[in-house]
Formats: structure tokens, C-alpha cells, sequence
């Protein structure tokens, strides 16, 4: 047997650089200053760029590993969640759609882990990828909530999480239609 679905690829090392960044940001969130929340914004925003670059790279150079596909869900999940949860704690984020979308993240989690355990494998749904944009612009806009040159960034970021949380709730349950499909038939 071996580790051989540990390789340790560039675009993985990519993925884990995404993660390490994760308490880096979290930290300059916690004293929310108008310079900490920009170096935030900036290593948000590289962090989000790793995203781009890590799975195109593994696919480019046909490096799609085990590895990369168990890293970087939970990068995401950790870049984002953790964020949000800062600047809930900070007053510049709102708590019910922080948790909506924390509780969409562990019901699709614990549903690929019960789906695996039967042989069925959960492929991403039709606008995950709206799902995950739309999560990286709320949480960007709020992490610069001190509203730079008068733009009222706050009021907006708060509308694109409620809109995040929408379409992150929408996309969830449709993880569950196919597994469970008799629960969803039209009547």
C-alpha cells in the first residue's frame, strides 16, 4: 500500500500555502484597523488567487492528486469561514448568515462522507463556482469595511453575504437531491 495519494505536488503546495495564510489573515482581522484590514484584503485576495492558480496548474500539468482534491475544499471552507467568523466577531459581518452558511458547509461535508461510505462519489454541483465567487467578493468587500473614500463598502458587502448565503444554500441541496431523490420528486 504506501502513501503514494500524498504527493506532494506544486499545485498542492500551492493549496497548503493557501491554508497557512488562514491565521495569518485571521490575526489582522482580529485588531480590525483600516492598515490591518487592507494587508487583510491583500492576503485575502492572494490567498483567493492560489485558488485559481493550484487547480488549473494540477490540471495543466496533469497533477490532479487524492491529495489536492481533499486539500482544497477544506482550504476554501477555511479561507472563507474563518474570515467571516472574524469579522462577526468584529460587528462587520452578520451572524445568521455566517452560520447558514457554516451549517451548508457541515451537511455537505457529512453527506460526501456518508455518500463515500456507501461507493458514491458527490461531484461538485452545477454553480459551486458562483458559490465560492460569490463568497470571496462579500467577505473581500467586508474585510474593508472601514469604507475607504466614503464608499459605503460595509451595507454592500452585508447585501453579497445574504446573496452568498442564498446561492450557498441553493447549491447545498443540491448535493442531497441525488442521494436521496425520493425526497425530492415533484408530486
Amino acid at each position: 500500500m504506501g502513501y503514494k495519494w500524498l504527493s506532494w505536488t506544486t499545485p498542492n503546495q500551492i493549496t497548503s500555502l493557501r491554508i497557512f495564510l488562514v491565521p495569518v489573515l485571521m490575526a489582522l482581522l482580529y485588531y480590525d484597523q483600516p492598515w490591518g484590514n487592507t494587508v487583510a484584503l491583500l492576503v485575502f485576495i492572494f490567498a483567493g488567487f492560489t485558488d485559481y492558480v493550484d487547480g488549473n496548474l494540477a490540471r495543466f500539468r496533469n497533477e490532479v492528486t487524492n491529495l489536492g482534491r481533499l486539500l482544497d475544499p477544506i482550504a476554501d471552507k477555511m479561507l472563507v469561514t474563518a474570515s467571516l467568523v472574524m469579522l462577526v466577531e468584529s460587528g462587520h459581518a452578520g451572524a445568521v448568515p455566517t452560520i447558514l452558511l457554516l451549517m451548508r458547509e457541515f451537511a455537505v461535508s457529512a453527506l460526501r462522507q456518508v455518500a463515500a461510505l456507501d461507493g458514491v462519489a458527490l461531484s461538485s454541483v452545477r454553480g459551486a463556482k458562483w458559490k465560492t465567487t460569490l463568497q470571496m467578493l462579500a467577505t473581500g468587500t467586508l474585510i474593508m469595511s472601514v469604507n475607504p473614500m466614503g464608499v459605503p463598502l460595509e451595507p454592500l458587502g452585508r447585501w453579497m453575504l445574504w446573496a452568498a448565503t442564498l446561492v450557498t444554500v441553493w447549491t447545498g441541496m443540491g448535493y442531497f437531491r441525488p442521494y436521496f431523490p425520493e425526497r425530492f420528486r415533484k408530486t
